[in-house]
């Protein structure tokens, strides 16, 4: 039986790597040459959050357990302390009685939800805050290629006070914008590690937004 596709963050990681290095060999010192190394600590970081995501939090599991037991045993404890006090049964004790326990029993029931949601929350928390950092970098790329046409050649008497200032040639605006292309791609990839690890719907959801910016 074959193993299901992945993603794998080595892999985004050594070719995100490469990509500055060949940026940085042809246009060094360039913003585009920082802004991949910033990429490239992102992804770096990001394959932490996804170990992260993809671990189970025992600390926060037994945490949560824990109460749960408390408050069910603090529940049973209450239930059994009413029934032996009870020395005369009326209708309105009844009452009293019934509502008080629902009462108990939905704060009770809305406790176990919120913990045991908890670590999930947390874990969607940390991704979509992640994927965020992705957007921006994904908007900034496409910055640094607005002037990069390399089908425009500005000769100096029709420039205006306030044109672009153009000192690449058209191969090296061409080269820019295949770099650029290529970052954008990886972008959507590395934001698509969130989703492998944490198909939530919000995640989900958030790197399909990504992945269309990206296109």
């Amino acid at each position: 039986m074959n193993d299901s596709i992945r993603l794998e963050p080595d892999k985004i990681i050594k070719t995100i790597d490469l990509l500055e290095k060949r940026v940085a060999d042809r246009f060094p010192n360039s913003g585009l040459n920082t802004l991949c190394l910033q990429f490239l600590n992102t992804t770096q970081k990001t394959k932490q959050n996804i170990e992260w995501i993809s671990s189970p939090n025992i600390t926060l599991r037994v945490f949560s357990y824990l109460i749960i037991l408390i408050g069910l045993g603090g529940l049973v404890y209450s239930i059994t302390y009413i029934d032996l006090k009870l020395g005369k049964t009326t209708l309105a004790n009844v009452v009293t009685i019934s509502e008080a326990i629902f009462n108990d029993i939905i704060l009770l029931g809305a406790a176990i939800f919120f913990l045991v949601s908890l670590e999930s929350r947390l874990k969607m928390k940390r991704a979509l805050k992640s994927l965020n950092e992705l957007r921006v970098i994904a908007h900034v790329i496409d910055m640094h290629q607005l002037t990069k046409d390399p089908n425009v050649t500005d000769l100096s008497e029709s420039a205006t006070e306030n044109s672009p200032k153009r000192s690449f040639t058209p191969f090296q605006l061409q080269r820019y914008l295949d770099y650029c292309s290529e970052a954008t791609a990886l972008v959507g990839k590395v934001a698509a590690l969130y989703s492998q690890s944490l198909p939530d719907e919000k995640v989900v959801r958030a790197v399909n937004e990504i992945e269309i910016l990206t296109t």
